[in-house]
Order: structure tokens, then C-alpha cells, then sequence
């Protein structure tokens, strides 16, 4: 029997009736599709003219050093270390004198060419084996990096004497290869993340044709906030990579299509008992709005906490993420309902929702049968769940954070063979020199340094305005724990005298390390109170949102740890990015809590009518399938980051997915029954619900 349906009274009321009209749907439908199309045809990606410290934590030394080094009169370039050899150094074949004679001309050849500043080097080995050669780029954009390296590659494969090999490695060499990862990246990246979601949606709907409806509405979103988002930062001057593209379309599309399934999920139940799809639409909206409205304010306020970071692309992504969930939830709630109406119920083909079936909250669901055996032993079951991601969280007690250069890739570029092959005939940090940009006395430098152990060779490369750059050569490979303690007792050394930083990779690296450390001591508590806040305003109680957020950062530190497992064994790799533990428990709690948001809010409307322990496992059956599909959906599409040959991204997409399964189908399913179960009325203390 269909619902009485009260007349439009006010504003809100209104605004159903103008989303669901009968005249005024289309119009509502259309006027955002447009809108979103005419941003995206007409309005082209925000530009900012970037910084060499976008991606380096203010206030630590090695930031100090690319800061005070921007005082030089040649720091308008990039250094390219070609290594030229005859192969392996075990192979002992070593460079004749008209080779070397040969390869002095060619460098001549490539600076004139290149338009580069400074005099060419070519430096021959010890063993004979190899020779490197210096060049200095003109440009230090990313894109122009690559253009130039690219063609410096092209030119070294036709021009190289026989019988030789050429590999470009150093900054640019360096700078190039991680710009390739993304050439054509954010396109292949929103094709793969929209074909997952477009084949889980068909799975979850069984329909043929029901998916193509919020899979338009979210894409149209995902590619609005694209250029809204980037548009915003270059307006404020926040800094942003090429990775924050990416990571901003996977939270729309997970997100938006989370809250479309919300949504959708509602509306069929609704059909079960409404003759007027426009009116079961209203019904559905009304009680939808509320938790994707505290979900998406939840995540907005969560990943805004980002801007209290030191690095400053990672201020640009918590801004960028922002705008993205407000653009993902103003065109679910603002337009996927308004274009479901425009077509019959049997759009939802071949399962139509029919007056009189019964309803998800009725149904003896899988889920529902879940929670009727965590109901009969809810201690048995919460202190399994619970000592189950305590298990799993154990490895995290062997986490190791920071990446080398070498490390940041999942397949080996060309920089990094070169880099290989420069250590068998050179001191191993010969391709990544450490610096050290003063501003006294470069002579009184050198002596200093010269004397550290660890150091194989310092050398004066360039000054003007009273500042000096030099090179320094470690003894030891990049990442490895000597490098460190050189790069410490460095630091140590030059410790007394003013406007002297230690910088290069190995000084970012570490520098990098404690700063992550240091935003996620800031940050972390910053989320949880927000979320905590966020829980007990919608909830209006104290117990429930306490033990709901306690659950989600269980399932984070249990989720970290499986991952770890999995990357120190078959993935192989020997440290996490210093960044992904924070971007991972950012994601996880701020997109966890949509499911508890999902669930409670749907068990404290049923509690009201059928009491905690049957309010509970009616939630359970009506958000079961609904939480169920979003988690797998979330989680399929943040393990698309893995398409990008980035470890970083890789991780990150590695560690959130296994996060939102673990959330979705063990945390939100059993684990928050149980206590539910187990506190009775007290679960949403003070409130007195249910009989």
C-alpha cells in the first residue's frame, strides 16, 4: 500500500518535489550534466608555475639548500650524468684513449646542441670501464626534463661511437623517468577506474542498463572536480603533482558511486511500497540526504586536515580531495535522483522492484543470517574480530618508512640501471651526490667535509651572490645505512657554521622520514576528533561513536600490517613511502565512517520502532548488500593505483584496499553487531531508543 506522502511545505520539501516533478526532473537532471560538461569542454586544468621545494617538508635542511640555491646565477637547468661503458665493469673491457677522445667531442657536441650553461665533464674511472659525462639541461619543468632527456637519449643512440652504451641517469635523468610514469597516466588511469567500476556496478544491479545512469552522473563529476579542484589550488597558490589528478578521480568515483549505491539501494526498497516512483524517490532522498551529507562533510573536514602538512603537494591533495567530495555528493544528491525518475522501474531490469515484495530490512539476507549468529554469541565473535586484526597488525612492529631514489619505481628505469652501473665503477653515490649550499667560505667547507667518514670526494660546482654549491660523493649507496650516518655527521660537522645546509637525495629522504612523522603526530588526532564529532552530532550519542571509531582504527593498523606482509614477501619491497601511512589512515577512517554512518544511521531509525537487538539485525539485512557492494567497489578502485608504475601509489592503493575489505566485510558486519549486541540500550547512550 503506498504511503501517504505529506504536500510540499517547506523549502526542502520543495525541492523534492521540484528534483522528482513530473515536468521539472529533466531540467534539474540537465542543468548539472551541463554545467559539469561545459566546465569540462570549456575549462582547461588549473596552471601554476611550480617550485623545486613543491615536494620537500618547510623548515628542514635539505629544503634550506634547494631555497638557498635558487640565489645562484645558474640554477635555471637540471644536471643530466650520462655513463658511458662497454658494459658490465666485470667484464674488464676498458675504454681505449680514441674512445675517450671520441666520447670528449660528442659532449661538446651535446652542450652546443642542448643549449645548456656551463663547460662539459667527462670523468673516466679508475678501473677504465666507464666515463661520465655532465651535462647541464636548460629547464627544470618536468615536461620540458622529459622532452629534453628524451631527446638526449635519442641523440647518444645515434651518435655513440660503436661498441659502447650510453645510460642517462642524475636529477634529470632521474626527473624524466618519473614524469614518463605519468605520460598519458591520468587517462589510463580514469579509463581502467571507470571500466571496474562500470563491470561491479552491472554486478551489483543485475541490470543491463540500470549501471549507465550514475556511472555518467559520477564520471561527469570525477572529470568537474578535476578541473575545479586544480583550478582552486593555482588560485591559492597550493602546490600539486601529477599524482593528485589521480588520487582525486579514484575518491570520486569510490566515493560518488559509494553514495550512489546509497542512494539506488533506498530507492528500490522504496518502490517495494510506493505505486509513484516519484514519490518513492522522495521518500528515499529525505532519508538519504543525512548520511551523505555527514559522510561527505566527514571526509571534506577529515582530508582538509592535510593542510596542516609540511610538504606542500600534500596541502594541494587534502584541497584538491575536498573539492572533489563536494562536487561527488552535490551531483549524486543533486542529480543521479532527478535522472533515475526520468525512467519507469524497469529500469531496474530484469529484478523490478514490484509494490508489495518484500523489503531489504525484511529479507532473510545473507548478511541478516550473519548477524542472527553474531547475535546469539556477540562475545565470541567480537573478541574473535578483535584478536584476529590484532594478529594482523603485529607486523607493524617491523615497519620501515623512506624511500630511496631506486625504490620509487615498480619497474626499473633507465636512471636507475645507470645508477647501477655508475656504483660498479664508481663511489656508489657518485649519480646522487649529496650537496652542501653555504654561504661561507667554500674552501673552509671543503675541509670540513672532506673530513667525515663516509665521504669519498667534495668538490666546488658552482657560486654567485655569495652563495656556493658543492657536490658531495658518498662512499656507500644511497639507502643504506651508511649513507644516513654520513649524511648525519655532515650535518654535524657543519653544524657551526651559519646558512650552510646539507641537501641531495639521501638528506631529502631523511628529512622527508621526519616530516611525515611529525604531520601524522598533528594530523592523525586531528581526524579522529573530527570524525569522533562528526559520529556523535549525527548520532547524538557518546558510546556508539567512540566504539565506531576505535573499530576503524583497528581495521587501519590491522590493514597496514597484512600489507606489510604482503610487501616484504612477494611484492618485495624493503620500506613504505614516509607518506602512505597517513594518506592510508586519512582514507580509511574518513571513507570507513561512510559505512558506519551507512549502517548506524539505518539501525537507529529501525531501533526506534523494533528495539536494539531486532533494529540492529534489520539494518544489517537492509545495508548489508549495499555496504557490501560499496567496500568491494571502494576497494577495486583504489588497487587501480597499482596501473601507475609508482611504488608509492601502489602501496598506498595496496594498503586502502585491503583496509576497506576488512572494514566492510568483517568490521562493519560482525564486529559492530557485537557490540551492539552486547551494550543493548546503552550502544547509543544517552539517547533512549527502541522499547
Amino acid at each position: 500500500m503506498s504511503r501517504h506522502v505529506p504536500p510540499p511545505t517547506s523549502l526542502a520539501d520543495r525541492w523534492l518535489h521540484l528534483a522528482t516533478g513530473r515536468r521539472t526532473a529533466w531540467v534539474v537532471a540537465l542543468i548539472p550534466l551541463l554545467l559539469g560538461a561545459a566546465i569540462i569542454g570549456g575549462l582547461g586544468e588549473g596552471e601554476r608555475d611550480r617550485l623545486p621545494t613543491d615536494q620537500l617538508p618547510a623548515g628542514y635542511g635539505s629544503t634550506q639548500a634547494v631555497e638557498l640555491a635558487q640565489r645562484l646565477p645558474d640554477t635555471d637547468g637540471s644536471v643530466a650524468v650520462v655513463v658511458f661503458s662497454t658494459g658490465a665493469a666485470d667484464d674488464g673491457v676498458a675504454l681505449t684513449e680514441q674512445q675517450l677522445g671520441q666520447l670528449g667531442a660528442l659532449m661538446g657536441e651535446l652542450t652546443s646542441d642542448l643549449g645548456g650553461g656551463g663547460e662539459p665533464v667527462l670523468i673516466p674511472a679508475e678501473d677504465g670501464t666507464a666515463a661520465l659525462g655532465i651535462l647541464t639541461l636548460p629547464s627544470t619543468s618536468a615536461t620540458a626534463v622529459n622532452e629534453e632527456v628524451t631527446g638526449l637519449r635519442e641523440q647518444l643512440a645515434a651518435e655513440l661511437p660503436d661498441g659502447l652504451t650510453a645510460q642517462v641517469t642524475g636529477p634529470a635523468g632521474v626527473e624524466a623517468d618519473l614524469a614518463a610514469v605519468f605520460d598519458g597516466a591520468n587517462f589510463k588511469l580514469l579509463g581502467v577506474t571507470a571500466l571496474v567500476v562500470a563491470i561491479l556496478l552491472v554486478i551489483t544491479y543485475r541490470s543491463p542498463v540500470l549501471w549507465i545512469v550514475p556511472l555518467a552522473v559520477v564520471g561527469i563529476a570525477d572529470q568537474t572536480a578535476a578541473r575545479l579542484a586544480t583550478r582552486v589550488l593555482a588560485a591559492v597558490d597550493i602546490a600539486w603533482n601529477e599524482s593528485t589528478v589521480g588520487i582525486l578521480s579514484v575518491l570520486v568515483f569510490g566515493a560518488g558511486t559509494n553514495y550512489a549505491l546509497l542512494l539506488i539501494s533506498r530507492y528500490r526498497d522504496e518502490l517495494r511500497s510506493e505505486e509513484d516512483r516519484r514519490a518513492a524517490m522522495r521518500l528515499a532522498l529525505r532519508r538519504t540526504v543525512e548520511p551523505v551529507t555527514a559522510s561527505a562533510g566527514t571526509v571534506v573536514v577529515g582530508v582538509l586536515a592535510l593542510l596542516l602538512s609540511l610538504v606542500p603537494t600534500t596541502r594541494g591533495l587534502g584541497l584538491a580531495c575536498a573539492v572533489g567530495i563536494v562536487v561527488a555528493a552535490l551531483f549524486v544528491l543533486g542529480c543521479l535522483p532527478s535522472a533515475l525518475v526520468l525512467f519507469p522501474r524497469k529500469i531496474f531490469w530484469p529484478r523490478v522492484p514490484e509494490v508489495g515484495q518484500t523489503t531489504a530490512a525484511q529479507t532473510r539476507s545473507v548478511w541478516r543470517r550473519i548477524g542472527d549468529v553474531v547475535a546469539r554469541r556477540p562475545v565470541v565473535v567480537g573478541l574473535a574480530v578483535v584478536i584476529g586484526l590484532g594478529a594482523l597488525a603485529t607486523p607493524n612492529l617491523g615497519l620501515r618508512l623512506g624511500l630511496d631514489t631506486a625504490d620509487q619505481f615498480l619497474t626499473k628505469p633507465e636512471a636507475i640501471e645507470a645508477s647501477e652501473r655508475i656504483a660498479q665503477s664508481f663511489p656508489a653515490g657518485t649519480s646522487n651526490p649529496t650537496t652542501i649550499v653555504t654561504t661561507q667560505d667554500a674552501e673552509d667547507v671543503v675541509t670540513l667535509a672532506s673530513d667525515v667518514d663516509g665521504v669519498a670526494s667534495v668538490r666546488p660546482a658552482s657560486s654567485g651572490d655569495g652563495v656556493s654549491q658543492l657536490q658531495v660523493v658518498l662512499e656507500a649507496a644511497e639507502g643504506t645505512e651508511e649513507s644516513r650516518s654520513a649524511v648525519v655527521d655532515l650535518r654535524a660537522a657543519l653544524a657551526d657554521l651559519p646558512e650552510t645546509y646539507v641537501g641531495g637525495p639521501e638528506a631529502q629522504t631523511m628529512d622527508a622520514t621526519a616530516a611525515a612523522a611529525r604531520d601524522r603526530e598533528l594530523i592523525v588526532p586531528i581526524i579522529l576528533v573530527v570524525v569522533l564529532a562528526a559520529l556523535s552530532l549525527l548520532l547524538r550519542a557518546v558510546v556508539a561513536p567512540v566504539l565506531l571509531v576505535l573499530t576503524v582504527v583497528g581495521t587501519y593498523f590491522a590493514a597496514l600490517g597484512a600489507s606489510w606482509l604482503l610487501f616484504t614477501g612477494p611484492l618485495g619491497f624493503d620500506a613504505l613511502d614516509e607518506g602512505v601511512p597517513l594518506l592510508a589512515f586519512l582514507f580509511l577512517v574518513a571513507l570507513g565512517v561512510d559505512y558506519n554512518i551507512f549502517l548506524v544511521t539505518r539501525a537507529r531509525e529501525e531501533t526506534r520502532e523494533h528495539g536494539p537487538r531486532d533494529g540492529m539485525l534489520r539494518a544489517l539485512g537492509a545495508t548489508g548488500g549495499v555496504i557490501t557492494s560499496a567496500g568491494i567497489l571502494l576497494a577495486a578502485v583504489f588497487a587501480t593505483l597499482g596501473v601507475l608504475p609508482l611504488v608509492v601509489l601502489a602501496q598506498l592503493g595496496v594498503v586502502v584496499c585491503i583496509g576497506v575489505l576488512l572494514d566492510t566485510l568483517v568490521v562493519r558486519t560482525m564486529l559492530v553487531p557485537a557490540l551492539a549486541f552486547v551494550l543493548g540500550k546503552r550502544f547509543w547512550w544517552p539517547q533512549r531508543l527502541g522499547a
